[in-house]
Order: C-alpha cells, then structure tokens, then sequence
C-alpha cells in the first residue's frame, strides 16, 4: 500500500537551473525505498522538499492521501509529525547545549497533544527517555550527557532516537552514516533496519553510496542532474537494463 505518492515535482533555484526535474515515485508502508546518486544529483533538495523544508515550483507530493504541497504553516503541523528526518552529520542536528535527555524530549513535547503512541508509552519524561535510548542500544545513563561527550555512532542514535520518539509513518534518511567510520556505519545500518521492522516505520534512505542502499533498501531510485533516471527492485541491480548510469555507480562501489 502506497504512503508517499510523488508526482512531476519540480524545484529550480535558478531559472536555468532545475535541482528537480519532474521527478515521479511512491514509497510503500513498511518499505525502505532507497534513491542513490552523486553529490549535487538533487538528492537533499528532494528531501527538503518532501519535509516542506523548501517550496516546490510544480507537481505533488502526497502523504496518506494528503496533497502535501497545498498545505499552509497550520496545517503543516500534523503533516511534520508523521514525516521526520536524520541528517548526517549529528553533532549539527543536536544542540550543544542541550543534554540528551532534554532532546529526547522536545518533539514528543511539541507533538503531544496529537499523539496516540503505540510502541512507547509517556508515563514521566525519565521512563520515555530510557525508553528510547534502549530502542537505539545505548545505555540510559548517557541521557545525562552533552552531545560533545558522546561519540559520532552514539549521537547518531540520538538522532535516531528523536526522530522515532513521535512515531513518526515516514523517516528521511539523508546519508545517515556519511560522517561514521566504518565499524559505526554498519552497526547504524543494522540499527535502522530493525528499528524499520520492530515499529513498522518507512523510510527514504538516500545515500551516494550504493552498498549501503543496497544493503538497506527493498527498491531502488537512482538520479542524476535533477532527474530520476532508474527505478528497481533491489534484487534487480545487477541486470542487463540497467540505466548506464547505475551501470557507473555499480563499478564504483
């Protein structure tokens, strides 16, 4: 069953210059769709766009039936609860100054008057935070931490553990584990694959690595200069049609 419906979506900065260009897909409840391509391929304009980060210039976006792109900044609000994002680079996306605990806490505190939970359950802000630190393996204890006291891997399960404390239907994840060394990355990949499975969560994972979207993904996306020039089933990368393109990325990784 479909969640996201995107359709012709188009968002240019310079009149000659379109960062996406008609781009068309869906993504499926419970699916991890991954969309691979180069640095400066449209890729992170594309999520800034689906998260209503950015304004489109045409085409659809729809969620659950909702045309996303027709909604004003009131009624974003429910939209953004269902639709979070892990960027990758998570000392950015934490405040210094904040201790995790505190950041654990700030969605579900912006959102909860609309919240209806069904893995979590909120009974005092320390048994949610434990709660979701054990979600993303990390001892409870670090919730008394800054985030400049943890290490890349912890503060990316920070991140991720944010972004699931809403139990949002659809999680971006925007080259989550660019910043890791390679012992992180894997052990991350293998978090959200079973984060995706135990909460029954979607996501968008973009990525300009390969393998990795390989490794995560049920389908495949692949876009180059704004466009999506691929569309495939994981199982179907190797094959003979594949865009020449993709034929390039696959030599590289």
């Amino acid at each position: 069953m479909s969640l996201l419906t995107v359709k012709n979506l188009t968002k240019s900065y310079k009149k000659d210059k379109l960062a996406v260009n008609e781009v068309s897909f869906q993504l499926n409840k419970g699916e991890c769709l991954g969309l691979v391509g180069e640095s400066g391929c449209g890729k992170s304009t594309l999520a800034r766009c689906l998260l209503r980060i950015e304004p489109v210039d045409s085409g659809s976006i729809i969620l659950d039936n909702v045309a996303v792109e027709r909604l004003n900044e009131n009624q974003l609000q429910p939209y953004r609860r269902k639709i979070q994002i892990v960027l990758q680079n998570p000392a950015a996306a934490l405040n210094p100054k904040l201790k995790i605990k505190d950041s654990l806490i700030d969605a579900y505190s912006q959102y909860q008057k609309d919240l209806e939970l069904v893995h979590f359950s909120y009974t005092s802000r320390e048994a949610f935070v434990k709660q979701l630190m054990e979600a993303v393996e990390l001892p409870s204890s670090l919730a008394n931490q800054y985030p400049h006291e943890l290490s890349g891997g912890q503060r990316q399960r920070v991140t991720i553990a944010r972004a699931i404390s809403i139990e949002p239907e659809l999680i971006v994840l925007d080259e989550p584990t660019a910043s890791l060394d390679v012992i992180s990355q894997g052990a991350v990949l293998g978090l959200l694959t079973g984060l995706r499975k135990n909460l029954n969560l979607s996501y968008l994972f973009i990525s300009h690595d390969l393998a990795a979207v390989h490794q995560m993904s049920q389908r495949i996306i692949v876009m180059k200069d704004g466009k999506l020039v691929d569309q495939f089933s994981n199982d179907q990368l190797f094959a003979d049609e594949r865009h020449p393109y993709t034929k390039n990325l696959i030599d590289i990784f």
